[in-house]
């Protein structure tokens, strides 16, 4: 672990950026941590630290918890169940190919695009 000024990490910002992929570069403002530089292995790894700081994705974790919690969850079968009908009641978006309707999606969204993804990265450091 690196820890650098924000004018040393101005005046070498890839050299840091590069050094980031063996650790986290600490980036202090007036002696204080700021920020931190992570090394970003692929899409998923960056959507996953982009959920796991949105206040929104937490809270939303927190009320399916207690839910859960309450009402003891519902079983898998049925789970799927429900997303089934639900995927089968929306509307066709131009997204979906000719052929898919009906078909249940059971893996989450395609990932980040990278430029999306650089450009996320590059607006939390700021």
């Amino acid at each position: 672990m690196r820890i650098a000024s924000i004018a040393q990490i101005k005046a070498r910002f890839s050299a840091y950026i590069k050094e980031s992929q063996s650790g986290p570069v600490i980036v202090t403002c007036n002696g204080k941590p700021a920020a931190v530089l992570l090394n970003i292995v692929d899409e998923d790894e960056l959507e996953g630290l982009l959920l796991a700081y949105s206040p929104k994705f937490q809270a939303l974790l927190r009320t399916a918890r207690q839910e859960i919690q309450a009402t003891g969850g519902i079983p898998h079968d049925e789970f799927w169940q429900q997303v089934d009908a639900e995927y089968a009641k929306a509307p066709a978006s131009p997204k979906r190919r000719a052929g898919t309707a009906g078909k249940v999606r059971r893996r989450p969204a395609a990932p980040l695009k990278k430029a999306r993804a650089k450009k996320t990265a590059m607006a939390a450091v700021k």
